[in-house]
């Protein structure tokens, strides 16, 4: 029953998933991811609109969650690199829940529907989960990146300094 109506519902609650997603920004940046369609004037508005409808297919089509993998890495990877705290990065994967309630709520409140929630429930939990993995993943090459240019930078000023005859404590 509930799959049927997911399936119904589709273009409503991937709109008002992609909206909530959205209104995680500020308004001038959330206007313009919403409207602008062009893939390279907008590529995260793209990116948002196409990937949550591939996560909500899976899900649709009973998928491991982890076969959401590449889906929720190009949306991370967007989120990991902007000024959020780690559980806004990945707060987008509950805003389908809230979608999804907000579309369906009398037909969750059935005890069949509720048990079937139930269950979606618990796959997008696990896609939240898996999504907080892959942003560890991100923020520590991001990490790994930064700590790496660092290096380069102290080497090329210890260079510098060796050409010109100043001093160092290179060893």
């Amino acid at each position: 029953m509930l799959n049927a109506l997911l399936k119904q519902k589709k273009p409503e609650i991937l709109d008002r998933w992609l909206q909530l997603i959205l209104e995680t920004y500020p308004l001038d940046r959330s206007t313009f991811f919403a409207k602008e369609k062009d893939r390279f004037l907008n590529p995260v508005g793209q990116t948002f609109f196409e990937e949550t409808r591939v996560l909500y297919e899976g899900l649709l089509g009973g998928f491991a969650p982890e076969g959401a993998s590449a889906s929720l890495e190009k949306m991370i990877r967007i989120r990991t690199v902007q000024d959020l705290s780690p559980s806004q990065a990945v707060q987008f994967i509950h805003g389908l829940k809230q979608a999804v309630t907000e579309k369906l709520r009398d037909e969750i409140i059935t005890e069949e529907g509720f048990r079937e929630w139930l269950e979606l429930e618990s796959q997008i939990d696990r896609l939240s989960l898996l999504a907080f993995d892959i942003y560890a993943k991100c923020r520590e090459t991001i990490t790994e990146i930064r700590i790496s240019e660092m290096r380069k930078e102290r080497d090329r000023a210890l260079n510098l300094m060796a050409r010109s005859g100043l001093p160092s404590d290179k060893q």
